[in-house]
Order: structure tokens, then C-alpha cells, then sequence
């Protein structure tokens, strides 16, 4: 384990950036092509955590590398997260998008709890950049308050919002 965290911790901070950017595609009311876009848009900015930040130990630890030479390991750790936290949203009665914000922002203030006290100062920043990174790429993937596609605002008051409850939280 490169940092001085719990396997626990761990799946805390591999699940938060998704579950942010869930809240934050279920914050806009983009429609269903909307939403697709915007939980695309989420994988990606996930996955750009490995390429954006190669030198922090944390980011490589908790997202699993495309290019990894052992691919099983790396689908594996997916899957050990996904089921992390879909068992945790269970477990936690999360059955709406409310629920779910709220969740997510009791997470990040933890997260930032864990950052704070046993992550390098320099890959906790890394950290909450690429986790907010996340909330914005999602916020902007699709428009909101238009019709069939046509119009509407990039970035609506709900998500503005959030990205900043998110920010409070995570203490960016």
C-alpha cells in the first residue's frame, strides 16, 4: 500500500469521485441523452486520474490503469470498488438522487478528513483537483434546461451549486 491507509480508506477515496460525479449528473436535469453524456463524460475525467497525475502514488493506487500489463488485476480492483460501494449505498439506504448528494458530501468531508491527516500534502491536492475535475467535466458535458439538444446553459444553477457543497466539503 503506498500510503499509509486502510484498505477501507482506500475504497472511500476510489468510489468519491464517482459517486461526485453521479450527484452532480443527477443535480442537472439533462434528460436521459443528457445524463448518458454526463455519466460518459464522468468515466473518462475518472479515468484521466492515471494519465493527468502519473507521479501520485495515491491516484495510481485507487484507479485502475488502462495500460496495465496485468489486466485481470486491474478489472478486478474495478470490481472490488464497484461492489464496495454499491454494497455501501445499500447498506446506507441510498434510493435516491438526494440521497445520494448527500451521501457524497458527508464522504468528501470525510475523504478531506483522511487527506488532511494521512496523505502527502501534495498528492491530497492532486487528489481534490482530480475529484473536482470530475464534478466540472460532468456539469459541462451536456446542457441543460434546452430542448431536443437545442439550447439551455452548459452549467446550471443546481450544478454550480453542488461543484461548490463539493468544494466546501473536500476543503479545495
Amino acid at each position: 500500500m503506498p500510503v499509509n491507509l486502510s484498505e477501507e480508506e482506500l475504497q472511500l477515496l476510489a468510489a468519491l469521485p464517482q459517486s461526485i460525479g453521479s450527484a452532480v449528473a443527477f443535480a442537472g436535469r439533462s434528460g436521459l441523452f443528457g445524463t448518458g453524456k454526463e455519466m460518459f463524460a464522468s468515466g473518462q475525467a475518472l479515468m484521466a486520474g492515471v494519465k493527468d497525475y502519473p507521479g501520485n502514488e495515491l491516484i495510481q493506487a485507487i484507479v485502475p490503469d488502462p495500460k496495465a500489463a496485468d489486466k485481470s488485476a486491474e478489472l478486478e480492483q474495478a470490481r472490488k470498488t464497484r461492489d464496495w460501494a454499491m454494497a455501501r449505498m445499500k447498506a446506507k439506504g441510498i434510493t435516491s438522487a438526494e440521497k445520494l448528494t448527500a451521501q457524497t458530501l458527508e464522504d468528501a468531508r470525510e475523504a478531506a478528513q483522511l487527506l488532511d491527516s494521512k496523505v502527502d500534502a501534495t498528492q491530497a491536492a492532486q487528489y481534490r483537483e482530480w475529484a473536482l475535475s470530475v464534478a466540472e467535466k460532468v456539469a459541462m458535458a451536456s446542457t441543460e434546461g434546452g430542448f431536443l439538444g437545442f439550447g439551455g446553459t452548459r452549467l446550471s444553477d443546481p450544478e454550480k451549486a453542488l461543484i461548490e457543497q463539493i468544494k466546501t466539503a473536500l476543503r479545495a
